[in-house]
């Protein structure tokens, strides 16, 4: 499988990148197309060494044809690309590097694939930390930025591979069976890449679309969407809830259960707010199949902060704290983030411009003392605050809107990046957007 093929790879980055070198070692011919010329230049030299044909720069009409066996899509490449288009017209299968490495697994490895509109990250980082502590042979894969591709030669027998799965992931992947998968949550996120809500939601829940009863379903209870998603899915269903004791994980008397088991105290968990408790509670009915004790699973709460740029603390100076949510690409991440917060609030909105409803976050606002617009959609971010009578500012650059927040803040507030929007108008990834932050953050001086 996947030998001495013709393959077109639509999009470079990390996951072309990987595909490329692994199917090139495999003796196919591998042309790669990116509209963009400019590439790590030790990745360009190392494929070229290995055979590949580059087209950068530009994508030409005749150049997908129906020689080709495959297009392997990059998951950040639109739906609806004149190449995604055209191979469906050749019957050319389209496919993508999560697809094509798990076509290739060895059949002695458990898979565990998480997926949602938010939480992903922090779930599927606390089941991999988790089963470390245990002691289990574990990878953390996909798309928290490492290709499932790059793991197939390092795999051993009852190795443990933790993917977190994007939607943009999703949409190509056909024989994708996990043996246990997650649905943290659902509500309206990225739109004008899957077109609609209700696509949104029907891409989501391919994740259990190959499931049958050997396979484990773990969904979130108090979550409309998920239940009515997941109505007609065959694997055996397992819940999570924060809101009322069920067959499953639960809160009761603050502290996390799993069944009538208690695992820990609220009070013990390094993390705060009710939306990591569901991720707790994911992660820990994920990591119960696999057979991680307590002791573990206490452990690692009991140290562990949380992961980078997602309400993530950076800094006290002059008596403001600092939050880097630069993760929160849509409205609801920022609801999340603004509920976890009691005292006056700074933050920092705007980025990509997705017709996105910022008055999604009206009932969020209460602590709120003022708002700085950046970004493309700054002018929608402004219409917003001046709707509800918040003071804000328009600038274009995140660095001019901190120096705004600065400005406006006293000891005792809260200065919190958490854009509710992607971060594409001005860096190539909210990390680096984030990373900007920290910096900025770091830079200020104590009076």
């Amino acid at each position: 499988m996947f030998e001495n093929k013709k393959i077109l790879i639509l999009g470079f980055a990390r996951s072309g990148y990987e595909a490329a070198k692994f199917l090139l070692k495999r003796g196919n011919e591998v042309v790669l197309t990116d509209m963009k010329e400019d590439h790590d230049e030790s990745q360009i030299n190392e494929l070229k060494e290995l055979g590949i044909k580059f087209v950068l720069g530009s994508h030409p009409d005749d150049l997908l044809d129906n020689t080709f066996d495959y297009l392997i899509k990059n998951p950040g490449v639109p739906i609806d690309h004149k190449y995604v288009l055209k191979a469906r017209e050749l019957g050319i299968e389209v496919i993508n590097e999560v697809e094509l490495a798990y076509r290739l697994l060895p059949k002695d490895i458990k898979f565990v694939a998480i997926t949602g509109t938010n939480g992903k990250t922090t779930t599927t980082t606390l089941v991999h930390k988790f089963l470390l502590e245990d002691g289990k042979n574990a990878h953390l894969t996909g798309n928290i930025g490492y290709p499932l591709i790059s793991f197939l030669d390092k795999l051993k027998k009852g190795d443990i591979i933790v993917m977190e799965t994007s939607c943009q992931q999703l949409e190509n992947l056909t024989k994708f069976n996990p043996d246990i998968a997650v649905m943290t949550n659902l509500s309206p996120a990225h739109i004008d890449f899957l077109k609609s809500y209700e696509n949104y939601k029907r891409v989501k829940t391919k994740i259990f679309q190959n499931h049958d009863k050997s396979k484990v379903a773990i969904l979130n209870f108090d979550n409309e969407d998920v239940m009515e998603s997941t109505k007609n899915i065959k694997s055996t269903v397992k819940y999570f809830s924060s809101k009322r004791e069920i067959n499953g994980s639960y809160i009761k008397n603050n502290a996390i259960y799993y069944y009538d088991e208690k695992i820990i105290d609220l009070s013990d968990i390094r993390l705060i707010g009710t939306h990591n408790y569901e991720n707790i509670m994911a992660a820990v009915m994920v990591v119960k199949e696999l057979g991680v004790s307590n002791d573990s699973i206490v452990k690692v709460l009991k140290e562990f902060k949380g992961v980078e740029h997602r309400i993530e603390f950076v800094r006290e100076v002059n008596g403001k704290k600092y939050y880097n949510d630069s993760k929160a690409t849509n409205t609801k991440s920022t609801q999340i983030a603004l509920s976890s917060f009691k005292t006056p609030v700074v933050i920092l909105l705007g980025g990509l411009e997705r017709n996105h409803d910022f008055f999604d976050l009206k009932d969020y606002m209460g602590n709120v003392k003022y708002v700085v617009a950046f970004g493309q959609c700054r002018n929608r971010v402004e219409e917003f605050a001046k709707a509800l009578n918040i003071p804000v500012s328009n600038v274009e650059t995140l660095k001019e809107a901190l120096e705004v927040a600065n400005k406006e803040s006293v000891s005792g507030d809260t200065i919190l990046l958490s854009p509710a929007s992607a971060s594409w108008d001005q860096y190539k990834k909210f990390e680096d957007r984030g990373d900007e932050f920290k910096k900025l953050v770091n830079e200020i001086k104590a009076e």
